[in-house]
């Protein structure tokens, strides 16, 4: 069942695996942990070509960005007891790099300097803002 479309951080929890369905569709998975303090799974399914070359790239321990649609589904375990788990089919996968560097440039620093700059005020007349 799908809830919704959601877009999660976390660690590769296990590294993705590529399966084939009966009809040689290509379904790559991975388990991803988006708990902070305490594992929080959530498996990761692409069926998407072109994911393909960024799931192949991705192992253990690295922070990606996951953008899909959330869904439940109910497993029976070998107990005979019925687990749910959750999903994201995904729509979009990024690697999350540890530096900060590249992603500074749309930090404060750059948005106090557009606000303060003379230009700001001439684009915008006192008689434009409608409220």
């Amino acid at each position: 069942m799908s809830i919704a479309k959601s877009v999660v951080t976390g660690i590769v929890y296990r590294a993705p695996e590529k399966r084939y369905t009966q009809n040689n569709v290509a379904v790559s998975s991975f388990i991803l942990n988006i708990g902070e303090r305490e594992e929080v799974l959530i498996r990761v399914i692409s069926k998407r070509q072109n994911l393909e070359e960024i799931v192949e790239t991705i192992s253990k321990g690295e922070k990606v960005l996951v953008e899909g649609r959330l869904q439940t589904a109910a497993v029976k375990m070998d107990d005979g007891s019925e687990k749910r788990i959750y999903e994201i089919d995904a729509n979009t996968i990024e690697k999350m790099g540890s530096d900060t560097s590249s992603s500074s440039k749309f930090g404060t620093e750059e948005i106090v300097k557009f606000e303060s700059d003379d230009l700001s005020n001439e684009l915008i007349g006192e008689d434009e803002i409608p409220f």
